[in-house]
């Protein structure tokens, strides 16, 4: 990581609109830690799997000692997930550290990298701190760029904040033209488990970054891993840290991964409160579709702002998520798809 690229980050503040970017270099997020609050700006699941909590102070006692380097249950757990051999998949602190592991193994000072707008704002970040140029491209355009010259493309699925997969053929034939170029394909499948789409996990020339944050709700445990094949797999293999996750995290990930119901219990639940809520909202806002556990709404500015949109919904207790935040969003919101009750203070709060 080139220090003069994380001067540089800091120093910029980023780069047009919806590239906020702190004073710091850090991009911002969703997800409030104010206990009052309903917290509709995060998009991680409201429940959690049974006897989790039991899994995770089981693990106390191998916590007396550094894990086994190799992570083989949740390794194995993972691979089964997402259909790929176990040997390559490669544990994380989350599953932003993967997406990190991915670019700083591809990327080197001066390579452009084909980035999706508007999405995770990491994404420009990462790119940066290694010294390579973003280079912005729509998010629903990405799959017929040219990835030629670039280093890596970089394709998040379903796109955060929009919500919608990516066409399966569409981007299996991207894929195989960023193999043919020599450019490595990253796809942060971050809200994939939410979906029935397959995983490009074991694609040659394709990393994938995943995450048991979302589809699992617990973002401070910090689970995560890489996919890669061939040389993009060795490279992961290389770089990545030793004792990378937590005895805890991987032992809470390998029992999360068997709990079938509570992920089908999950995805149906999703399904019919998206589109309930997509039709409520619909009522006031621009709502976009979407395959994923969050819904984006288009605020009219001439006849409301989002300003008192979030400040309306921060009185009833509820935390919206700001998306101006995002490149080439000016005046949207992004909601999460929670629990029906939940929900329903949501819509009221809203008044839809």
């Amino acid at each position: 990581m080139d220090p003069d690229s994380v001067e540089g980050l800091r120093a910029s503040g980023g780069e047009g609109p919806g590239d906020a970017i702190g004073p710091d270099g850090r991009v911002p997020h969703g997800s409030s830690d104010d206990p009052d609050l309903l917290d509709f700006s995060a998009n991680t699941n409201p429940r959690v799997p049974t006897e989790t909590a039991e899994a995770y102070r089981e693990a106390f006692d191998t916590a007396r000692s550094y894990p086994a380097d190799d992570y083989p249950e949740f390794r194995e757990a993972a691979a089964s997930f997402v259909d790929c051999d176990p040997a390559q998949v490669i544990p994380t602190a989350g599953g932003l550290e993967a997406i990190r592991l991915a670019i700083q193994t591809t990327v080197r000072a001066g390579d452009s990298v084909l980035v999706p707008y508007p999405s995770f704002g990491e994404y420009a970040r990462e790119v940066r701190l290694q010294g390579g140029t973003p280079e912005f491209v729509p998010h629903d355009e990405l799959l017929t760029a040219d990835p030629d010259s670039h280093a890596l493309a970089i394709v998040c699925n379903p796109n955060n904040p929009t919500g919608e997969t990516a066409d399966p053929a569409a981007l299996r034939a991207f894929a195989d033209d960023c193999l043919d170029a020599g450019t490595t394909l990253l796809v942060d499948e971050a809200f994939l488990g939410f979906t029935d789409e397959q995983s490009l996990a074991g694609c040659e020339g394709v990393i994938v970054a995943r995450s048991l944050t979302k589809l699992f709700g617990l973002p401070g445990i910090r689970m995560g891993y890489a996919v890669g094949t061939g040389d993009a797999g060795d490279r992961l293999a290389t770089a990545r840290r030793a004792w990378s996750m937590s005895a805890a995290a991987a032992a809470v990930g390998a029992h999360c991964y068997g709990q079938h119901e509570f992920v089908a219990e999950t995805k149906a639940r999703i399904v019919d409160e998206r589109a309930r809520m997509r039709e409520r909202l619909g009522d006031r806002f621009d709502v976009s579709p979407s395959d994923a556990p969050f819904l984006l709404l288009s605020v009219s500015e001439a006849d409301e702002s989002v300003d008192d949109i979030l400040a309306s919904a921060r009185e009833a207790g509820i935390a919206l998520r700001d998306a101006r935040t995002f490149r080439g969003l000016d005046s949207h919101i992004r909601v999460a798809i929670r629990a029906p009750e939940e929900n329903d203070r949501l819509l009221d709060a809203l008044d839809v």
